[in-house]
């Protein structure tokens, strides 16, 4: 089976983390325990995740011209990412400000910088677009680019997966664009009859698997290996990333393996510092998947 080309558009961060036995209230200080610095951002995440996976990847987006910016680029290009699609952009690079408790759950700010200012579609995005089989989104860079990359997805039969997070409005017009959608319950429960429409819905469920409904209305539930939590910020941008480059094997298949690859994601601290290899992923499924069912 050949090695899907993958395109990801969208952001990449240095994620900013703090560990604390819990998480502060409005208005109250609360003692850290440790603090580091991970390159992270929905889009990098996805892209390193896919690329670890197995996929050959290439990625879209932005940085700025600060101290970050070499960082970022250097963990895209050592995950084997294709980067002569990462613009520079004069200012501040993206940051995410992160609070991780003892049972490894966060509260995350995102300061959007350098991918705010990803506007539009290079002549070279487009090619690269087209030439992808799968093209894979989220939500933390504009919409407009967004939605226009998915039109020249559609245009060029490039499938298109979104990851609508953070969960927002996106217009009839560009949801008709999408082929799969990857959601947590949340955001499954505030887009609601949004997803109506997408021919296929993988619903991300934390320890408990993942859950797809397909063209036909039929639901499959997917439940993966059991972890020690460490920490879960990224483990859903390594569910999509690794859900992408499995794609073509089937719904239950791609979700099985992405399952796995999520739930090593947790037992790391950070974001693509945790995101696992594919030998580590398959090692899983091996040994510890708790299989399918309907």
């Amino acid at each position: 089976m050949t090695t899907p080309l993958i395109a990801v558009l969208g952001s990449i961060n240095m994620d900013l983390v703090a560990t604390t036995d819990r998480r502060p209230d409005p208005g109250e200080t609360v003692l850290g325990r440790g603090f580091t610095m991970v390159p992270g951002g929905k889009g990098a995440n996805q892209a390193i995740a896919a690329s670890r996976a197995g996929g050959r990847v290439l990625f879209l987006g932005a940085i700025g011209d600060d101290v970050f910016a070499p960082r970022l680029r250097a963990v895209l290009a050592d995950a084997g990412v294709d980067t002569t699609g990462l613009r520079t952009i004069e200012g501040p690079s993206g940051i995410a400000a992160i609070v991780v408790d003892a049972a490894g759950e966060n509260s995350i700010i995102v300061v959007g910088g350098a991918n705010t200012g990803l506007i539009g579609l290079s002549a070279g995005d487009r090619a690269a677009i087209a030439a992808a089989d799968i093209l894979l989104c989220q939500l933390e860079v504009p919409i407009p680019t967004i939605a226009e990359a998915v039109t020249h997805a559609r245009a060029n039969h490039t499938t298109v997966i979104m990851n609508p997070s953070p969960a927002q409005h996106l217009s009839a017009e560009l949801w008709s664009g999408v082929d799969v959608a990857i959601v947590n319950r949340g955001e499954a429960g505030e887009l609601g009859s949004a997803l109506d429409g997408v021919p296929h819905v993988v619903v991300t469920l934390g320890a408990d698997g993942a859950r797809h409904r397909g063209p036909d209305g039929v639901e499959t539930t997917v439940t993966g290996p059991a972890v020690e939590v460490v920490d879960t910020t990224g483990a859903g941008d390594t569910f999509a990333g690794a859900l992408a480059v499995r794609w073509s094997r089937g719904p239950a298949a791609a979700m099985r393996f992405a399952c796995a690859a999520g739930a090593l994601a947790t037992t790391t601290l950070g974001a693509s510092a945790a995101i696992p290899a594919r030998a580590e992923i398959e090692t899983a499924l091996a040994t510890g998947s708790r299989g399918t069912h309907d």
